[in-house]
């Protein structure tokens, strides 16, 4: 959803100004045409050919400069703009923004866009809670701009408090939503992720190899789509995507429980835990010590949850599991589909080069009770955009 598109970064008098220039950075390595304006003022914090360096177009900062390859500049940029983020956007600009004051060559261009426009705020604390910002923000909104809450932390004035930017990874989110086509809007989706942990002692749990890569792809391009996320995961070592409702679980029993609380609710859940099928019968309170002669541990089995859901599924509800085989895998896929009452399978061989656990990408195969559609070797976001296409085509 990046590449191609023509980002305008707005960039205020704000030592946080550097980050944007990461920003633009990694805009630019996705193929993005990026075009920087500065106010003079964030000229004091960073030089306009840093930007002109990292994205290979002018940076524009007066109004009147003749010097440029458009004839009425701010007009020019509106019109080709896929989106205009602010960041860090000061409370001056906000201000001037809200009120429709276009006294510079960046607000003049915001006054004639028309696509998504965005607002990172950074600045003192006391400023950013005064009440002024706080009603010239809200205005923001309701003309049907983004706002972005800041971090908190310290900040460079010596304060610590509300006010920081967000880092340039969590404002490339930001942007990638606003310009990801919104057709799950009104969807409540259920993801569960990761793998869960059968306590044997204390010390010791009975587990695999999932790392959540694959669910929280999921759960992440849902929430970019403008879904209602709930993600119920594992312990995994992975940042949860942003404006997504996490429900941390360790063992199955934790997984079924939240899994049957929420599942009501849901449009669609999509089920790509790696749950585990057994626990120990009896765990022990206290650490197994060791012993020369040999150990074992009883096993039962854990309540199949995807089992459960179909068995109690509401009408117009979409179920999907995932498959993770060695051998047999559409037979013994079917089978699961078929005895599960599911709509979806999302299959996968783990002795497939570039399938599995831990990997950025997936091999896999959607089997419906109608047809079986295999796919090529993709990335994990692939992978869930075309999992939520096919769902969405479904519905």
């Amino acid at each position: 959803m990046i590449a191609g598109k023509h980002i305008v970064l707005g960039v205020t008098g704000s030592i946080a100004a550097y980050k944007t220039a990461s920003l633009a950075s990694m805009l630019v390595k996705q193929k993005a045409d990026v075009t920087v304006i500065m106010t003079p003022n964030a000229t004091n914090f960073i030089n306009p050919i840093t930007f002109e360096s990292l994205t290979g177009n002018k940076c524009l900062v007066d109004t009147f400069d003749r010097n440029f390859e458009f004839q009425v500049e701010h007009v020019s940029l509106a019109k080709q703009a896929d989106a205009v983020f602010v960041a860090p956007a000061s409370a001056n600009v906000i201000a001037k923004t809200a009120h429709g004051i276009a006294d510079d060559m960046l607000t003049t261009t915001l006054l004639a866009c028309t696509c998504p426009k965005l607002f990172a705020p950074a600045m003192n604390t006391r400023m950013y809670q005064n009440p002024v910002v706080q009603d010239n923000m809200k205005t923001l909104v309701r003309y049907g701009m983004e706002v972005i809450t800041p971090a908190s932390g310290y900040l460079a004035c010596g304060d610590t408090g509300e006010g920081k930017m967000p880092e340039p990874e969590v404002l490339y989110e930001h942007l990638l939503r606003a310009l990801t086509p919104k057709d799950m809007v009104g969807k409540k989706v259920l993801v569960t992720a990761g793998p869960t942990q059968e306590k044997i002692d204390p010390v010791r749990y009975i587990s695999n190899h999932s790392t959540g890569k694959m669910g929280y792809a999921i759960a992440r391009r849902a929430m970019l789509r403008g879904a209602d996320v709930t993600l119920v995961s594992g312990k995994v070592g992975i940042q949860p995507p942003m404006d997504v409702q996490v429900i941390p679980v360790v063992s199955a029993a934790d997984m079924a429980q939240a899994v049957k609380e929420a599942a009501k609710e849901q449009d669609i859940i999509i089920k790509a835990a790696a749950v585990a099928d057994y626990r120990p019968r009896a765990a022990s309170d206290e650490k197994l010590k060791k012993k020369d002669d040999e150990m074992s541990v009883e096993l039962e089995r854990t309540e199949d949850i995807l089992a459960y859901l179909g068995a109690h599924r509401r009408e117009g509800q979409f179920l999907c599991g995932f498959s993770m085989e060695t051998e047999h895998m559409i037979d013994n896929s079917r089978t699961k589909l078929e005895k599960k009452n599911i709509d979806m399978i999302v299959a996968n061989n783990l002795k497939q080069k570039g399938a599995g656990f831990g990997t950025d990408t997936n091999v896999v195969t959607f089997l419906t009770k109608e047809a079986a559609e295999e796919l090529p070797m993709l990335s994990k976001d692939e992978v869930a955009d075309k999992l939520l296409d096919r769902i969405m085509q479904s519905m």
